[in-house]
């Protein structure tokens, strides 16, 4: 059987994606960890619960979130948004979803 090099390269992607979506939950890099790390050193707390704040959706949310990801270039998977913008939510949020 003919293995082909796209092949290889589509088997060594799914490999790393395995490997350091592993080696970042060891690493305790869950959402609280990523807001930690990363939200925490732009601004404090205050920006989500403060009258008038600009997000009025989980969707405006995770646009931000993306936003802030872009800005400071993290270079998080889309996954690592969507968990952020999820814990956000839980923690001040509140949208439904």
């Amino acid at each position: 059987m003919k293995i082909t090099r796209r092949l290889v390269g589509t088997a060594l992607t799914a490999l790393l994606a395995v490997a350091t979506a592993t080696a970042r939950a060891e690493a305790g890099e869950g959402a609280e960890s990523l807001y930690e790390a990363n939200c925490l050193s732009c601004h404090g707390s205050e920006i989500y619960t403060r009258e008038g704040r600009l997000i009025s959706s989980m969707d405006g949310l995770e646009r931000q979130v993306q936003r802030c990801e872009t800005a400071l270039g993290l270079r998080w998977f889309d996954d690592d948004i969507k968990d952020v913008a999820n814990y956000l939510n839980d923690r001040f949020y509140h949208f439904g979803r």
